[in-house]
């Protein structure tokens, strides 16, 4: 009598393949539902996710660019200098703010709902990276009347910054959603933080150290390298690859430290909320 042999299971990767859509689509149609809470009941809609970070960078040209003169000839035009940072700075700023509230807001329905915890987390990110993509329709708005334009070859540092800037926001996210839920007060320590962040942070200036020394702890900063790179596309030289190479070794490093601490905080975070 022959033993008959069990087959491979030949759907386990298509199986795969379909959660993993599933979960896409979950991570989708919660993004488009946060959208649609906060716009669809405002008069002006989507237009505010141009709005705000415009009238910030005005105000910002108006006080450093026109009365203290503060913008110089490698920097100019000065309002595309400050609204490639202050964009992406905006959208960084939000994530870090929106974080703390990331489980508390839904505790019911995170506990309710089968799908990976990170959805959560992730689509935040998700939903304000769409705004600042819709924002960036200002940068070009300046640009053409400057008659400025990336070249083809700085083009491609856009993409590049978005991609350490998301890997940067997921690793930060993934430490303080969770522990935001253990520890109440770190929703507050997170917001000084990030006040404290932007004046650090090149966001209205770009700091030229000669001495080695700082200049390496000061691209220990990830954020500096990310917004060098942003500008880049208008102001090639402006960016130090020094920092750019610190900033994306920083931020493998928050993300690898963010996936452990969510990993291991999620268990206590579903009994808390």
């Amino acid at each position: 009598m022959t033993t008959a042999v069990s087959a491979p299971r030949a759907a386990h990767p298509a199986k795969r393949t379909t959660y993993w859509f599933r979960y896409r689509q979950a991570l989708w149609l919660l993004t488009t539902r946060d959208l649609k809470v906060r716009y669809t009941t405002s008069a002006l809609g989507y237009v505010w996710s141009i709005l705000d970070p415009l009238l910030m960078g005005l105000i910002y040209y108006v006080v450093f660019g026109l009365i203290f003169q503060r913008g110089g000839v490698e920097e100019d035009p000065y309002i595309l200098f400050l609204l490639s940072a202050v964009l992406p700075w905006t959208w960084f700023n939000g994530n870090l703010t929106d974080a703390t509230k990331a489980f508390r807001q839904e505790g019911k329905l995170i506990r309710s709902v089968k799908i990976p915890r990170s959805i959560w987390v992730l689509r935040q990110i998700a939903s304000k990276g769409i705004e600042f993509l819709i924002s960036l329709t200002i940068i070009v708005f300046f640009a053409l009347i400057n008659l400025t334009a990336p070249s083809p070859l700085t083009v491609i540092y856009l993409p590049l910054a978005i991609a350490l800037q998301i890997l940067l926001t997921i690793g930060c996210n993934f430490i303080i959603a969770p522990l935001a839920v253990i520890y109440r007060d770190l929703e507050r320590v997170v917001k000084l933080g990030v006040r404290l962040l932007f004046y650090g942070a090149p966001v209205l200036y770009h700091l030229n150290i000669g001495n080695p020394v700082l200049h390496f702890l000061y691209g220990l900063n990830p954020i500096a390298g990310i917004l060098d790179l942003y500008r880049g596309c208008f102001f090639p030289d402006i960016v130090d690859w020094v920092y750019v190479v610190e900033g994306t070794v920083v931020s493998v490093i928050f993300f690898t430290i963010g996936s452990v601490v969510f990993r291991r905080a999620i268990p206590r975070v579903l009994k808390e909320i």
